[in-house]
């Protein structure tokens, strides 16, 4: 059986063409789950922090902060609402077959070079902003980073912003992975003098050699290639479906409570995404900001994070010294997991897990602890290295998404040592 209808005049998918018929699925999705009520008290609060840290960053620090805390709450309605993860999505091409998420990452690849290419093409910059691209070093700390990363993604349960939006939502065992991630982060922030010299080349990013236009072409192309090896891989692997989320069937109700389609997350946070670009002149990222936490939790337990060398190079020192409610990635952050507190509130999926099975703990913060590592090695995570490399035109974002697909093979391997499940063949969602 395969998700795509039957023969007959009932049948509107055998008219499209190839590329938009559905790939089979060893059955088909299952129908979303009805919506619960609205988590109330949740909601109250997570609107009324949203409220008041938004005045109070508009006020005390001016329009541009203000603006980045705004994008960052929409960053996190639109992760919630589509349950747009990284994680899961190498998990199931690698575990079962299923590319749909790899897919819908594409989607959000294109659309995103699409608007950096714009932006930054034309040097299109809000409140003085001069748009840059994201172009990473290529070596040992890429390649080391991007695997240690991906792995820990496998054991923590969630990427960089799936991270944030589960925390936002309500799910305590990846408030571990995010204390872990924060301890990694900062912990290779300390020893930076141990990894800052590892053999690397310079950035390579293609508009500097063929232009935007061609960086542009050549990033598309890359993108249709990998949806065709998907496509070509589920055909083979008859893959079960995604598990469904709760939604509604009135479009009006599913915007603002259900659950969104793949798609409509992607190119949603696409154009949330490059507002980042435009308003800060760098592109979204997630990790930097869990250097500052920690370091800044160092120095009010007595220690001196100013005299490491990581705190000491441009940029970073100036970071460390201004107030983390004006730095972008810090605000954004913040951001996405208030703004998923109120997605998940209104959709009625709010609550604290309890229980958390000891393994499953250890492997939170085991693999927060790896991920916080690999970011700093890798010069970012899933968003800064990943996603802003591949739609900045630099090779380094697809080397990280490549070891990192390694890693991912790694990782869904060490998790059923901490009572972790994967995705089977013969499950009858993945």
């Amino acid at each position: 059986m395969t998700t795509a209808p039957p023969a007959g005049p009932a049948a509107p998918s055998r008219a499209l063409p190839a590329p938009f018929v559905p790939s089979p699925t060893s059955a088909p999705r299952p129908q979303a789950p009805p919506l619960p009520p609205v988590r109330k008290a949740p909601l109250a609060v997570s609107g009324l922090l949203a409220v008041a840290l938004t005045a109070y960053v508009w006020s005390a620090h001016g329009a541009r902060p203000g603006v980045l805390l705004l994008l960052g709450l929409g960053l996190g309605v639109a992760l919630f609402h589509s349950r747009f993860g990284f994680t899961s999505a190498w998990r199931q091409l690698i575990a079962v077959g299923n590319g749909t998420g790899l897919r819908a990452h594409a989607l959000l690849l294109g659309t995103t070079a699409t608007l950096f290419a714009l932006i930054i093409g034309t040097g299109t910059g809000l409140f003085g902003a001069q748009p840059a691209p994201s172009g990473g070093s290529i070596g040992v700390g890429l390649a080391v980073g991007s695997l240690l990363f991906a792995i820990g993604m496998q054991l923590g349960g969630a990427c960089a912003s799936g991270t944030l939006f589960a925390v936002g939502s309500g799910q305590s065992s990846v408030l571990l992975t995010l204390g872990g991630f924060i301890v990694g982060a900062t912990f290779a922030a300390w020893q930076f003098d141990l990894w800052k010299d590892l053999p690397a080349w310079e950035p390579v990013v293609l508009s500097d050699h063929i232009g935007w236009p061609g960086s542009w072409a050549v990033t598309i192309a890359v993108l249709l290639l990998v949806v065709g090896v998907t496509r070509r891989v589920q055909a083979r692997r008859n893959p079960p479906p995604l598990g469904p989320v709760p939604s509604a069937r009135d479009a009006a109700v599913r915007a603002v409570r259900g659950s969104w389609p793949l798609a409509v997350g992607a190119l949603v946070l696409a154009v949330l995404g490059a507002g980042v670009l435009l308003v800060s002149g760098g592109a979204w990222g997630v990790t930097s900001a869990f250097s500052l936490w920690g370091s800044e939790l160092v120095g009010a337990l007595g220690g001196h994070p100013e005299n490491w060398t990581w705190w000491q190079q441009s940029g970073n020192a100036e970071m460390l010294a201004g107030p983390v409610l004006a730095d972008r990635t810090s605000l954004t952050d913040i951001g996405i997991m208030i703004g998923a507190a109120v997605a998940a509130a209104l959709g009625g999926t709010w609550a604290l897990h309890r229980g958390i099975p000891w393994r499953t703990a250890v492997a939170s913060v085991l693999g927060g602890v790896l991920m916080g590592i690999g970011a700093r090695l890798a010069g970012g995570c899933n968003i800064g290295a990943y996603l802003a490399g591949i739609a900045s035109g630099s090779l380094s974002g697809w080397l990280w998404g490549a070891v990192a697909l390694g890693g991912t093979w790694i990782g869904i391997r060490l998790r059923p040592l901490f009572g972790l499940g994967n995705p089977k063949p013969g499950d009858g969602v993945c």
